[in-house]
């Protein structure tokens, strides 16, 4: 774990649970893109880069979840460096309070704000800003998070974030993460149509072929859409047909799960009601949910 990989003339990846890649402008100065999970890996990185050399000289955020930021606050603290981030993405990396609260819906109890979904703040530019390295290129993933992006290097490295869940991953929690289903299937189908030398996502192998995860990940957007119109053949509210998911793929629920999954499922039941495949109704003052 922590180990450095190189896969283009001037492009890495630091192999940890939420890879971070690495892009060297020179001999000397290198940009991070992602900072992983919190303070300690940021020392472990800080190490890293120390050990070859390098001076960081910023921190791209391709998406302002806590795994991806949270070594932010001490690598901008040692060394000074600026941070970017896309959009909305700055809020919440600025705020990172909003990540749980976003999450819960409302102000997030004890249980909730851990380095797990609260990362520490740190100051962070826009991707506009002067100093932000205008030979990569900036690519739009939506759709996991709310302005994620991913990052092509010169050397035609492409760093893909949490657009792509590894299949082990799915096989285990079966729902992932998702803020706007659709946005998520139009970054699938951008993903697949690409071409690079090599593919680094965060959470799945680093691959030259992207196309058959892909493929993975849109199956199994369309089986869990699919399971939810079934099981509200049965009109039911929402925690009611979490629970039954949560029973029916073998889930155990804690306030984590509770919140990543429910928030989730909320994003299912918005896409498909706003697609015709299932309806709301507030009966006796429960929101009512049934496929059509």
């Amino acid at each position: 774990m922590f180990e450095l990989k190189q896969v283009g003339e001037r492009s890495y990846y630091i192999n940890c649970p939420a890879k971070i890649g690495i892009y060297k402008t020179n001999d000397t100065e290198v940009y991070l893109i992602d900072s992983g999970n919190d303070k300690d890996a940021g020392r472990k990185v800080r190490k890293i880069l120390s050990e070859n050399g390098w001076n960081l000289k910023g921190i791209i955020n391709t998406h302002s979840n806590a795994d991806h930021i949270g070594g932010n606050k001490y690598l901008q603290q040692q060394t000074g460096c600026k941070i970017f981030a896309e959009g909305i993405e700055v809020a919440f990396t600025k705020y990172p309070l909003l990540e749980p609260s976003f999450l819960y819906g409302g102000y997030p109890c004890k249980d909730l704000r851990h380095k797990f979904l609260l990362a520490s703040e740190s100051d962070v530019s826009e991707l506009s800003d002067s100093d932000f390295p205008k030979e990569l290129e900036v690519i739009p993933l939506h759709g996991h998070f709310f302005d994620m992006i991913g990052i092509r290097t010169p050397d035609n490295v492409v760093f893909l974030a949490d657009c792509i869940s590894s299949k082990s991953t799915l096989e285990k929690y079966q729902i992932a993460f998702i803020y706007d289903v659709e946005e998520y299937l139009n970054t699938l189908d951008k993903v697949e149509a690409m071409e690079a030398a090599v593919f680094v996502p965060a959470h799945s192998d680093v691959t030259d072929n992207i196309k058959g995860i892909v493929q993975f990940n849109r199956q199994k957007v369309s089986d869990v859409s699919d399971k939810i119109q079934s099981v509200l053949k049965t009109p039911m509210c929402f925690e009611t047909l979490l629970k039954q998911l949560f029973d029916e793929y073998g889930l155990t629920m804690s306030f984590e799960q509770y919140v990543l999954v429910g928030s989730t499922v909320r994003s299912y039941l918005s896409w498909l009601k706003d697609n015709g495949k299932i309806r709301a109704v507030f009966t006796d003052n429960l929101l009512m949910w049934n496929s059509l």
